[in-house]
């Protein structure tokens, strides 16, 4: 066990914090080169056409980073909104110092900076630099960022100003209008880029070392077939322990991510489709010792629960039942026992099979199962991650919707 709890740290500690870096195509390279000014601090670098691609380029790269950086404010709002941020995001500020270096520049192109229309920045810094500046603020028009903000509101709003030069934070306004009238896009600077990082990497950093928790699982199961397979899918190591019983050794942020949030082991059902009884205690410690002696005492407790069952314990002595089912084969399980498994409804789950009989064999899209279930979108897609998680549910695909945003998923319902 030594050896594999060595292996394991050798190959942590290459790795440093990696920051994906979200904007449009000429500010991402600005932006990631003074994010890897910072010692420790690689980047991923993800531009985009059109600010609303982020939520796609997010989702696409979520296990390829510790934190994103957006160069502004909307990509960030739209990630967020979507719920496509799993790791700690934070997005470059353009008020304050960034703002008075483009009123600079607009006077020395011989431009009124009393009179803009200025969107995204919020009314109230915007005064305070103009306060700061001793300007006048009786004809600025500003248009600050608020939920459900998207590019062609702003044009519009800029629009309805033809005499002000415009001031945006969005790569799209600015294309938009640059043959219409003065536009000046405003850019991150280095000292705002600055911030926004090091506030990021502290979080990413605390992220990372919770992440990187020991987890120690002890698995007993007759039938090895498929036990190496799901090792690999935490992202850890099997070794034989004591007594026939298997040591899975991974870190907190795999097990965390394959289990939903700690909240089902899909792991255990496939295993127990080929065994009468399968037990996994998994125990999650600062060192391996007391990873260890927690891992013993939720496979103690996963005994008691039943022939299949999986318990993850915590310090404090804090237990969580992964999950407990029986060896029935999930098609044949009650609607209650699914339910308590994905912690969702029986009047959904039944909507969910009425929806997989109409729709036979084909694959559903989230939008189709968000009109059958009455729900947002976002609502659906939560759904249907857990049930993916419980193997109740596979992706299938992606299909364009015919509009900006990002491509609808395609799902079969197995349940």
């Amino acid at each position: 066990m030594i050896a594999v709890l060595t292996e394991m740290s050798e190959r942590e500690a290459c790795v440093g914090i990696v920051i994906g870096v979200v904007g449009p195509h000429d500010l991402v390279d600005d932006v990631a080169a003074v994010c890897e000014e910072q010692p420790g601090v690689s980047t991923l670098r993800l531009d985009y056409d059109h600010e609303s691609q982020a939520p796609a380029i997010v989702e696409a790269h979520a296990t390829s980073v510790e934190g994103w950086l957006f160069t502004g404010i909307v990509p960030y709002m739209l990630s967020r909104d979507a719920e496509a941020l799993t790791r700690p995001a934070a997005f470059v500020d353009y008020s304050g110092a960034t703002l008075l270096n483009a009123l600079v520049r607009l006077q020395h192109q011989g431009e009124d900076v009393t009179r803009l229309s200025i969107d995204t920045l919020s009314a109230a810094d915007v005064d305070a630099t103009f306060t700061e500046a001793g300007l006048p603020t009786g004809e600025l028009r500003t248009h600050p960022y608020r939920p459900g903000m998207t590019s062609q509101k702003a044009i519009a709003f800029h629009r309805r100003s033809p005499a002000h030069t415009v001031i945006t934070c969005l790569s799209s306004v600015y294309e938009a209008l640059r043959d219409e009238r003065h536009v000046l896009r405003l850019v991150p600077s280095v000292h705002s880029v600055r911030v926004a990082l090091r506030q990021l990497v502290l979080t990413a950093e605390g992220q990372v070392q919770e992440d990187a928790q020991i987890a120690l699982g002890l698995i007993e199961v007759a039938n090895e077939e498929g036990l190496l397979r799901e090792a690999t899918a935490l992202g850890g190591t099997l070794a034989a322990f004591r007594g026939g019983t298997h040591l899975l050794v991974t870190t907190r942020g795999p097990l965390h991510d394959a289990t939903g949030g700690f909240t089902g082991l899909p792991m255990l059902a496939r295993l127990a489709g080929q065994n009468d009884a399968v037990r996994v205690g998994f125990g999650l410690g600062r060192s391996a010792a007391e990873a260890e002696s927690l891992a013993r005492r939720a496979l103690a407790k996963a005994r008691r629960i039943g022939p299949v069952a999986a318990v993850l314990s915590l310090r404090a002595d804090a237990d969580i039942v992964l999950e407990s089912v029986t060896t029935t084969p999930a098609g044949r399980q009650s609607l209650s026992v699914i339910a308590r498994r994905v912690g969702l409804s029986v009047p959904t789950l039944e909507k969910l099979l009425q929806a997989r009989a109409a729709a036979g064999d084909e694959p559903l899209t989230t939008r189709e199962i968000a009109d059958r279930l009455a729900v947002q979108q976002r609502t659906a897609r939560r759904m249907l991650h857990r049930l993916e998680l419980a193997g109740l549910a596979e992706r299938t695909g992606n299909l364009t919707s015919g509009s900006s945003g990002r491509p609808l998923t395609l799902y079969r319902l197995t349940l």
